[in-house]
């Protein structure tokens, strides 16, 4: 599936970032990448799709019970309460029998449903738009492409391609199966939708699936998983979208296509082609009612939570029909 870019992954990636950069596309100070592509005339010719008005919640639970080993020091959210009905419903001491039960969270912003902010990646120490990575992320955070800047912006026309049901198995692919251009685009025809510039893209697997069939999370977090093969790169930025998330941990297919290569697709993708990119999102009800109405567009709502200079954030993406 990478035939065109050799066997050599060093050379494969400078040759993608130089093929496919959208440097200083939108200004040497720009921060949100591709999202410039989803403008307000494309969010309001978005919300017409809606119809019927039934909606889908994208997002995986946060709780203790999600995917997350213990890879880089990932978690899952822990959820204390600071206050309960058990000890302040009746001796709280405010007006007029006021009593209230208060609660925290303690997680890392990219251990469930999350987007990958910008400045997520570097590619040799360089940030989105060919600025320095040690510049842009600091001990403070993200300076330049903080996740703050996408708590508006990320509304817009989303399209679901169910690749696990039009070429898989029981409408699941196999872990391992790197999904090319032409898989993607043999799955929008056959469906009978458009793709183009500012679109939310949402790529099912159906990994996820098997897990919530009984198999457990396992190695879900991080392990051999379908997605999107290196050699989609070209179809990402060509198509002028604004982001691509899929149903499993990381985006693009693993093991990657080269033995010793680590995530090649986001090192070309956020510092490069400036993409936004969604993991661990739920597709799985959205998928069935779109198999069911022949419907794969939505309006789409994924703002990340305003964290401020965050590189990643949980978010909890709702797809209107």
């Amino acid at each position: 599936m990478i035939d065109e870019f050799g066997s050599d992954p060093e050379a494969a990636i400078a040759a993608a970032a130089k093929r496919y950069s959208n440097w200083n596309r939108w200004g040497a100070d720009d921060g949100v990448g591709t999202v410039n592509f989803l403008d307000a005339e494309k969010r309001a010719a978005a919300a017409a799709l809606i119809r019927r008005g039934v909606s889908f919640s994208l997002s995986l639970p946060f709780d203790e019970n999600g995917p997350q080993f213990g890879w880089k020091r990932r978690v899952n959210p822990v959820h204390t309460m600071m206050s309960t009905g058990m000890d302040t419903a009746e001796q709280m001491g405010l007006p007029h029998g006021l009593s209230v039960a208060d609660d925290a969270v303690f997680m890392p912003l990219q251990c469930s449903t999350q987007w990958d902010g910008l400045g997520h990646v570097f590619d040799h120490g360089v940030a989105w738009n060919g600025r320095a990575g040690r510049e842009v992320v600091t001990s403070e955070g993200d300076v330049a492409t903080g996740i703050e800047r996408l708590a508006a912006p990320v509304v817009g026309r989303g399209v679901l391609l169910d690749v696990g049901r039009a070429l898989g198995e029981d409408g699941e692919l196999p872990d391992g199966y790197p999904i090319t251009s032409a898989d993607l685009e043999s799955t929008r025809e056959r469906q009978g939708v458009s793709i183009g510039r500012g679109d939310l893209v949402l790529v099912r697997t159906g990994q996820l699936t098997r897990v919530r069939r009984g198999e457990g999370w396992g190695t879900y977090a991080g392990g051999p998983a379908p997605g999107l093969s290196f050699e989609t790169l070209g179809w990402l930025h060509g198509t002028e979208i604004a982001a691509v998330a899929t149903d499993t941990w990381g985006v693009e297919v693993r093991p990657n296509e080269w033995p010793d290569a680590m995530q090649p697709l986001h090192q070309v993708a956020l510092p490069h082609i400036g993409l936004l990119l969604g993991e661990m999102w739920d597709l799985d009800a959205l998928a069935a009612d779109c198999a069911a109405d022949g419907v794969h567009e939505f309006f789409l709502a994924a703002q990340p939570l305003p964290f401020t200079r965050a590189v990643g954030s949980p978010v909890n993406p709702v797809a209107v029909k």
